[in-house]
């Protein structure tokens, strides 16, 4: 990639900073979803409890749930019950995934490494999951903003931005606009409004909660917003060069899948130097709001290092 804050000395310590944040991600928020879980299988018995359970604990790298624990950190923030709100996040996540992957969707077999829902279970049984997992986060949510006593229009602030984000202006918006512009030209403006929507906003929503789970005053919220815009999308942009240049076994998923399904990406338009160019370019871009607004940057920085320089 591109040099600019990532091709820096300071690359290495980014990177080992990542990785602790990822790892303190996923230890504050997956005994949370393996509870989930257990509550699912008693809600739900049979094979939809079963398919909750099984999409909840879902092996991944908690990216969003380390974007809510670092905006959260950025804005003062300390208390651990703010795993609740990064297990909402993540249970938002696996909802899109077990609708995406869905065969009028993406129709893909393989996901984390392990065969999608609807493969493990059936169809109906996968996408009656996908809706059920909503007010499991909505669940989650409430009992991470209790635990970290926050005040009822706190919690409907939360709430507001989460399911925004999940919704139809959102990631369900940008789902829509993938399918519609299959098989057609695409430019980097329309491809730049499917992304912002499919996986821009809950990005972008994991930075704005962990700020408003602390506190953070409208100036650093509105910083915070930037940086998971700009990152949001450079997320997707390293994903479709992942997808053009990396293995089945090496992303966990169906590699080459955009090229089969005839998808718009970043990739068709730039090439795999342009696309992981305008990544870099994103992530500096990111990083430059939080310095203007003197947020605390260097959590977020490691996080957009390795957003645009992963390699699954």
């Amino acid at each position: 990639m591109p040099t600019g804050p990532f091709g820096s000395p300071s690359s290495t310590a980014d990177a080992a900073s990542a990785a602790a944040l990822l790892a303190e991600a996923r230890e504050g928020c997956e005994a949370r979803l393996a509870e989930l879980a257990r509550r699912a299988r008693a809600w739900r018995p049979g094979p939809e409890g079963e398919a909750l359970a099984y999409a909840l604990v879902t092996p991944g790298k908690r990216v969003r749930a380390a974007l809510v624990l670092a905006g959260y950190r950025a804005a003062g923030g300390r208390a651990p019950g703010i795993g609740g709100v990064m297990a909402a996040v993540e249970t938002v996540h696996a909802y899109s995934l077990v609708h995406d992957d869905l065969p009028c969707m993406d129709d893909d077999d393989l996901r984390r490494g392990r065969p999608t829902t609807h493969r493990a279970f059936d169809v109906p049984t996968a996408t009656r999951a996908g809706y059920l997992l909503v007010p499991v986060a909505a669940l989650a949510l409430a009992e991470g903003a209790a635990e970290l006593g926050l005040d009822a229009g706190t919690t409907g602030a939360l709430a507001a931005e989460l399911f925004t984000a999940g919704g139809i202006t959102g990631m369900v918006g940008g789902q829509w606009l993938d399918l519609e512009a299959e098989g057609r030209p695409a430019t980097l403006e329309g491809l730049g409004a499917i992304h912002r929507g499919k996986t821009g906003a809950l990005i972008e929503a994991a930075c704005v909660l962990g700020g408003l789970a602390a506190g953070a005053p409208a100036e650093r919220l509105t910083a915070l917003r930037r940086y998971g815009a700009d990152v949001g999308v450079a997320y997707q942009v390293a994903d479709d060069v992942l997808d053009a240049t990396g293995t089945s076994a090496e992303l966990g998923k169906t590699a080459g899948r955009d090229a089969a399904l005839a998808k718009s990406t970043y990739v068709a338009l730039l090439g795999v130097e342009g696309a992981a160019a305008e990544a870099a370019r994103l992530a500096d871009r990111a990083v430059e709001h939080l310095h203007a607004a003197r947020v605390e940057a260097d959590a977020l920085r490691s996080l957009a290092g390795y957003i645009v320089g992963r390699t699954s």
